[in-house]
């Protein structure tokens, strides 16, 4: 079977599933609108910790205070995608792992680390990225020099990039419920983990700069978008960031593949 063949049912199976859930979240459209309105003023929310730590300081570790912003809303545009796509299906995971309904799954013709990664959707978070996006717009336009199109273009791909990294790092931590069925804790310490994105990793102490780069790449979910908008991303960097990508979405498909294995079906 070609390639094309085999995504064709995957792209069918997850547009059937992510019309399911516009439907189903349109269904009560006063609801919807008020969930996404509040939705944008929580992204908004995100801007005052920012704000206030540079409240009458005018640079923190070379980061003024739009710079720090455009940090601010790349966390913002996947914080939101985390919470829309990727998070209601990998916890979703753990439940099918417990009792049994994963076979449902394995059944179907498709890719289930796919299936299971996305077949749920959540609308309304999606509005939170768009109040991410809107806030890098509104930070990239208090610049000196307003990025052009070349930037804009980077930021967005290692947006892309930074999604993938934060997608195969949920990965990892879910599919340990194949051996201990419960994760919360992990899940727990990953989301608090996650939240130190909001900030420039130059803000950090040497140590922890090591860590969010290497072992829990966060500097390169937000601060290299942010470069690249800054217009001073070293090319290095981009490819640099681009193979730790692969390098993290290739273990967490190993470990995942290693991990079904030990499934025991509600049949078995």
């Amino acid at each position: 079977m070609s390639d094309a063949r085999r995504v064709r049912p995957i792209l069918r199976a997850l547009g059937a599933s992510w019309r399911a859930a516009w439907m189903t979240a349109l269904a009560y459209r006063a609801n919807f609108l008020a969930d996404a309105v509040v939705t944008l003023f929580a992204a908004g929310a995100t801007v005052l910790p920012v704000l206030f730590v540079f409240h009458g300081q005018e640079t923190i570790a070379g980061w003024t205070a739009s710079e720090a912003l455009l940090v601010t809303g790349a966390f913002v545009v996947l914080q939101g995608l985390v919470e829309a796509a990727v998070e209601p299906n990998l916890r979703g995971l753990v439940d099918d792992i417990r009792f049994g309904t994963l076979d449902y799954v394995l059944l179907r013709p498709v890719d289930p680390q796919l299936l299971v990664s996305f077949r749920r959707l959540v609308p309304q978070r999606l509005v939170y990225s768009v109040g991410g996006f809107v806030i890098l717009g509104v930070a990239a336009s208090r610049l000196p020099e307003p990025p052009g199109l070349w930037a804009i273009s980077a930021a967005l791909t290692l947006l892309g990039v930074g999604a993938a990294v934060m997608y195969a790092l949920w990965l990892l931590v879910v599919s340990t419920a194949f051996w201990f069925v419960r994760v919360d804790n992990l899940s727990y310490l990953l989301t608090s983990a996650m939240d130190a994105a909001r900030w420039p990793i130059d803000v950090f102490r040497p140590v922890f700069r090591v860590l969010f780069s290497v072992v829990v790449p966060l500097g390169l979910m937000t601060t290299t978008p942010a470069l690249a908008l800054r217009g001073v991303l070293e090319p290095t960097s981009a490819l640099s960031g681009l193979g730790v990508a692969v390098v993290f979405c290739a273990v967490s498909r190993a470990v995942w593949v290693r991990a079904l294995r030990h499934y025991s079906s509600a049949s078995s």
